[in-house]
């Protein structure tokens, strides 16, 4: 199975850019809160401290005995701020690229990667890295334990350890041996740690929180995977019902234009704006049959066939007798998505249906991890999402499940270790359905007490109209790294977040915070779940200052 390579770019690049701009807008501080001067000359001091690196001893850090293969100085330029680049690996084979700023602004932070990870080269580096070493953090990505592309999972098969590595150790050991050679070369530990990640490294910032609660002083976890395995079988499930028998998709980009355009003529106004979102899909009352063509009612309407894949989308995955197995499916508005997404099928395309010329995105991602990540022993190489038995098979990945697992809703340790966790997640996402991003949150409020003792130190912002990390309709550009640095660092908990509508936000590069207005589409103030947000009625809807917080 092949992947359209333009549309697998399109989409991790816009997951890459998701991480990368939350860091537009950081300042460089000095431990005593004053901005400092980046300097970036290429000293004989500097060069001799960078290139020491490659022959210190690091086998001995506990937990984490890594060794650097390569430390290089990379001048500035328009992009970057000069840096020891340096490269190595976390016993026995977690691949690691650490950028040490010439001028340094005493902070750690450590990004989550995407997919299948599997990536360390130095291109993928700076595309994530390059806006937090300009403002002066030592920034640290890894592969997660191996190579491969994005969507393969070859690698695990037959490897507890790669399964283990990727499956949780990995952020761990690199949050270990990056403080370790942020040491080495500053002679003092970061003032502060951050971990940023989304999708794939949502769940890894869940699993730090969970786990390792001594890691991090902040953590944001965007659209993380709670149970990574509900989530791989309802990817085949929907591409198992949206395709005929020859794989040709069932739907195409005109019935999910009509499913949408129906979505929205329901439930659009949900927050008093007709603005083409649906701020809480969740309870909009629109079913595919109320397009049902009938008599004298032939065109822009759908078949009976079409009606039936429809609705088993929106309800995921169902055994044999129609029993839900996991209570969650699509949204009403999630179907068509942002209109770059057309020439690939729509939303629903990429994640199930595929197009006429090539399968779903995601088609080769869930293949590959369900044969080989989940299944124990894993599937052989033949195996096809075909096969998947919905009423057995998806009883037999808890074993692996626990190695990948981000679920627990005691975060009781990370609370009591004073960290900060600011997840969020998109309404309009399908490759983590947001109902359980909201299940598992509540469960956390439920552990912790009610919903001010978690809000003390978690909280969680729900973005409506956005998809997987960002793009959709709605308001998907924040600064959430700002918003945690202040919550962190200053005591000063994120109320609402403000977030923007960019004018042209498939644009190459990320945003750079402070946005420019001339750029902006709209804004929308956004704030912690379970407030939501509804117009007001007067001024200029454009303008988040005209919402209002409303209770449910």
């Amino acid at each position: 199975m092949i992947v359209h390579k333009d549309l697998w770019n399109w989409r991790f690049g816009r997951c890459a850019f998701a991480a990368a701009f939350v860091l537009m807008s950081l300042g460089a501080f000095s431990e005593e809160g004053k901005q400092t001067v980046t300097t970036n000359e290429l000293t004989p001091e500097k060069m001799q401290n960078c290139n020491s690196l490659t022959g210190t001893d690091f086998s001995g850090i506990q937990d984490a005995s890594a060794q650097v293969t390569e430390a290089v100085f990379v001048a500035s330029s328009d992009a970057w701020s000069g840096y020891c680049r340096v490269t190595g690996y976390v016993s026995s084979q977690v691949g690691i690229k650490v950028g040490l700023p010439t001028t340094w602004n005493g902070k750690f932070l450590e990004l989550g990667c995407d997919g299948h990870c599997g990536t360390l080269d130095n291109e993928s580096f700076l595309e994530k890295c390059s806006a937090a070493l300009r403002k002066g953090y030592a920034c640290i990505t890894s592969d997660a334990g191996h190579r491969g592309a994005i969507v393969d999972a070859v690698w695990s098969r037959d490897s507890l350890t790669a399964r283990m590595d990727w499956g949780f150790r990995a952020p761990h050991v690199v949050a270990l041996a990056g403080k370790a050679i942020l040491q080495r070369f500053y002679n003092r530990a970061p003032a502060y740690a951050y971990f940023s990640g989304c999708s794939t490294g949502g769940r890894e910032a869940l699993q730090e929180a969970q786990r390792f609660p001594w890691d991090f002083d902040g953590i944001i976890a965007g659209d993380p995977p709670i149970r990574l395995a509900d989530l791989y079988v309802t990817f085949a499930w929907g591409q198992r019902v949206g395709r005929d028998a020859s794989g040709k998709p069932l739907l195409n980009i005109d019935d999910l234009k009509l499913l949408t355009e129906g979505a929205l003529k329901r439930c659009d106004m949900d927050d008093g704006l007709k603005d083409g979102i649906i701020s809480w899909p969740f309870e909009c009352p629109f079913r595919p049959a109320d397009l049902a063509c009938n008599v004298g009612h032939t065109s822009k309407c759908l078949a009976p066939d079409k009606i039936r894949v429809a609705e088993q989308i929106y309800s995921g995955p169902v055994d044999h007798q129609g029993r839900s197995l996991f209570g969650a499916g699509a949204v009403p508005g999630s179907e068509t998505g942002e209109p770059a997404l057309e020439r690939f099928g729509g939303n629903w395309g990429i994640y199930y249906l595929g197009s006429a010329r090539s399968p779903a995105l995601y088609g080769t991602l869930t293949q590959e991890g369900l044969k080989y990540l989940f299944f124990s022993p894993a599937q052989q190489p033949s195996w096809t999402i075909q096969e998947f038995d919905f009423d057995r098979d998806y009883k037999r990945l808890d074993v692996m499940e626990s190695l990948y697992d981000s679920s627990n809703p005691d975060l009781s340790r990370f609370k009591n270790e004073g960290g900060k966790l600011l997840i969020y997640e998109g309404l309009n996402d399908l490759s983590v359905l947001p109902q359980w991003v909201i299940q598992y949150f509540e469960k956390v409020q439920r552990v912790l007490g009610g919903t001010a003792q978690t809000q003390a130190f978690a909280r969680m912002f729900l973005l409506p109209g956005v998809e997987h990390c960002d793009g959709g309709p709605g308001a998907d550009t924040v600064d959430y790294l700002t918003y945690l640095e202040n919550w962190v660092e200053r005591g000063e908990a994120p109320e609402k977040l403000i977030a923007a509508h960019l004018k042209n936000p498939n644009s190459s590069g990320a945003a750079a915070f402070p946005l420019d207005p001339a750029k902006v589409a709209f804004t929308r103030p956004v704030f912690p779940y379970p407030t939501r947000v509804r117009y007001s009625g007067h001024g200029d809807p454009h303008d988040a200052a005209n919402f209002i917080a409303v209770t449910p």
